[in-house]
């Protein structure tokens, strides 16, 4: 149980999102759980000889396992940071730094740390009594459901809302009764347009870069010389005079309301 608690920040991220996914197939198996049937389940045939086979509930786990990138991805902050981290390295003229491996890795540690008041919710109201016996897989997922769908609907518009509400034929009297096969798609499309226009205001700074030094070089006749070549030093000058990191850090977070208190 000690290691258990240990590593309650990393179980509090993916046991709910899992849970939410294999929700069918968790409860269908909570029943043979509760019976105290084994994982593995060993067959002696007449000949001697052995068969293993892997109960329903393994199964599940393994099948929710396969959708933990997408869960990570489509149902947390990491899209909207890692779209604008990619278009913030194309406006500067960057093609290969930062990396692909470092943008992935600061977009997943960002994420972390913006979905931290969401896990710790999980945490204390799911996982910690899923772990003490106190309620069942169930009560856990229902439980752990909520965090993660007022998250969502926090961030997701109205107009997308209603336009997947429309689509699938749904009408509901609240948000809390919207399922969550309407609002993920609608989350995701209102993450796609904010991440946009936050890399829109982004380029601007460094499109007019572009634009006056393209207008020198015309100027003086240099027409075979790349304008890339340079105003990237001046779009990079410029980026560390404004502490450009700290301040898109902290533009992305306060996005998502964590500045507000």
């Amino acid at each position: 149980m000690k290691r258990l608690n240990g590593l309650a920040p990393v179980i509090a991220y993916a046991l709910p999102l899992l849970l939410v996914m294999a929700a069918g197939l968790l409860w269908s198996s909570s029943a043979m759980a509760q019976q105290g049937m084994s994982a593995v389940t060993v067959t002696t045939n007449a000949d001697g000889s052995e068969e293993y086979s892997l109960t329903l509930q393994v199964l599940a786990l393994m099948t929710a396992l396969s959708f933990l990138p997408a869960i990570v991805i489509m149902m947390t902050s990491f899209t909207r940071i890692i779209i604008v981290l990619s278009i913030l390295r194309q406006a500067m003229g960057l093609q290969q730094s930062p990396n692909n491996q470092v943008l992935i890795g600061i977009s997943l540690f960002l994420s972390f740390f913006i979905m931290s008041p969401v896990l710790d919710r999980v945490n204390v109201d799911a996982l910690q009594p899923y772990l003490s016996e106190e309620i069942t897989s169930k009560e856990a997922l229902a439980r752990a459901e909520l965090p993660v769908r007022d998250f969502m609907l926090a961030q997701t518009r109205v107009k997308d809302l209603d336009t997947f509400l429309n689509i699938a034929d749904i009408q509901v009297d609240n948000e809390a009764e919207v399922p969550l096969r309407v609002l993920i798609p609608a989350f995701v499309t209102s993450e796609l347009k904010t991440a946009f226009q936050i890399g829109f205001m982004l380029f601007l700074p460094f499109l007019v870069i572009d634009l006056v030094v393209a207008s020198i070089l015309m100027a003086m006749g240099m027409m075979m010389l790349s304008p890339m070549i340079i105003s990237l030093p001046f779009k990079l000058m410029l980026f560390v005079l404004v502490d450009g990191w700290n301040l898109i850090m902290g533009t992305l977070a306060n996005s998502f309301g964590l500045g507000g208190g």
